[in-house]
């Protein structure tokens, strides 16, 4: 019989479904060095080359060819530890630190003004894009006595040709399509099971997850510029459905007279994104903005894996791994920035956002935690004579998270979290640098 691993194994299997829904606080959704350093308050102001991503209606603000390239180095640092109660208090079973990774994502993007009122783009971005790489010595006690490798690294790059149309001094519309291309790989422990008439239980081995996939979506905006001092924007971003395809395997599944490895594939939809902000300039030099930035992750409920090998489907349906519980809800960013030149051509600017989890604990593991994070940012920027060169730093802390041990053996609804003490902080230093010609 097939004996279900324990909650951690199963959390950890489950981990190549559940990276893809792409955690909110992990997401990469400050895209450009000003519109970072502003807090990403950047939908109402939508006044530089991260338009593409931030609201395309704004790109009529360019009367000159426009070029901006981008480059960020996300670095998170988290922490985990798994204590269990036992007659003689609670013993450590796990005491871990994520190893140091650098995640390198950027954007670039072209503008050219088609007449006085049409502006056409092109940009290539990285919307999301992160992981995690824990030592598997630390995690031997959960893993049959074996130091496996617990890794997850999940991107996606958006291709995107944008149009804007300028209706009048006041009102401009502009539209995207996205064109994406998603990527994951994922190593951890495969859990146990007891094959039949064998009463000794088979440590699976390592697990090993590489898929890769094309998805389609689209970014609409429209900018109002009520008069020299105020503005608004609104930008909607369609979903994007994703079949990832490619090949699992299970290092040990050989024992259990299966195949070791077996093509798969994987459904996935990056949610609604629906954003509004107002740029407002109380005096020469200053700028204010404040962004309410709203995503769909009710969407990811749960996802299912289909592996194409006949004898894997069975063996994961039957011991109900081929689908993961996600539960996630909708969420709302509140973000504010602020920007002051001083002089002609330095700028200082500071910003901070609310970034609330979508995942519940029920569902919480340490190859993608999850975390409600206070970010802060600052950065400055110098422009001369159409070069500006922009620096941006950004972190974001996390709230400290506790699934609680009990609840993972007994509820029912706990079975697919991961019990332990989560801590997440990430650094995202990065620069910008652009040019009209």
């Amino acid at each position: 019989m097939i004996k279900k691993p324990t909650a951690l194994a199963v959390l950890a299997l489950f981990f190549g479904l559940s990276s893809l829904a792409l955690a909110n606080g992990l997401n990469l959704n400050s895209l450009g060095s000003r519109a970072l350093a502003m807090g990403g308050a950047f939908v109402g102001l939508a006044d530089d080359y991260s338009v593409i991503f931030w609201n395309p209606a704004g790109m009529t603000h360019f009367s000159t060819r426009y070029f901006g390239f981008y480059g960020t180095d996300v670095i998170p640092s988290g922490a985990y530890k798994l204590q269990v109660p036992t007659q003689l208090g609670l013993v450590t079973l796990v005491d871990a630190k994520t190893e140091t990774k650098h995640y390198l994502s950027g954007l670039a993007a072209y503008y050219h003004p088609i007449n006085e009122y049409v502006v056409a783009g092109i940009g290539v971005y990285v919307p999301s894009g992160l992981g995690a790489a824990w030592d598997g010595n630390d995690f031997i006690a959960v893993s049959d006595n074996a130091a496996y490798r617990w890794e997850s690294r999940i991107g996606l790059v958006t291709i995107a040709p944008a149009i804007a149309y300028k209706i009048n001094d006041i009102v401009s519309v502009g539209a995207a399509l996205n064109i994406n291309y998603g990527m994951f790989s994922l190593k951890t422990h495969a859990g146990t099971a007891e094959p039949p008439q064998v009463p000794v239980e088979l440590d699976l081995g390592q697990y090993e997850d590489s898929l890769k996939g094309w998805g389609y979506g689209a970014t609409l905006g429209v900018h109002v510029k009520a008069n020299e001092m105020l503005s608004f924007g609104a930008t909607i971003r369609t979903p994007s459905r994703i079949t990832f395809s490619g090949e699992s395997s299970i290092s040990n599944l050989d024992l259990l007279g299966l195949k070791e490895k077996s093509d798969s594939e994987r459904d996935v939809t990056w949610p609604w994104w629906v954003a509004a902000g107002v740029a407002y300039r109380p005096i020469e030099g200053l700028i204010l903005t404040g962004d309410l930035q709203w995503t769909q992750w009710s969407t990811i409920n749960e996802i299912e894996t289909r592996y194409i090998d006949p004898f894997w489907s069975l063996f994961m349906t039957a011991s109900g791994r081929n689908i993961q519980p996600m539960k996630w809800r909708d969420t709302l960013q509140v973000r504010f920035g602020a920007e002051y030149m001083f002089w002609e051509n330095l700028a200082l600017r500071g910003g901070y956002y609310y970034d609330p989890t979508p995942a519940p604990n029920k569902t919480l593991n340490v190859l993608l935690p999850s975390y409600t994070f206070n970010a802060f940012t600052l950065g400055l920027g110098y422009n001369l004579n159409g070069l500006a060169i922009d620096f941006g730093f950004e972190l974001l802390l996390g709230k400290q998270r506790e699934v609680d041990y009990a609840k993972t053996l007994f509820d029912p609804q706990y079975e697919s979290a991961q019990a332990g003490i989560y801590k997440m902080k990430i650094f995202v230093p990065n620069i910008s640098i652009n040019y009209k010609f």
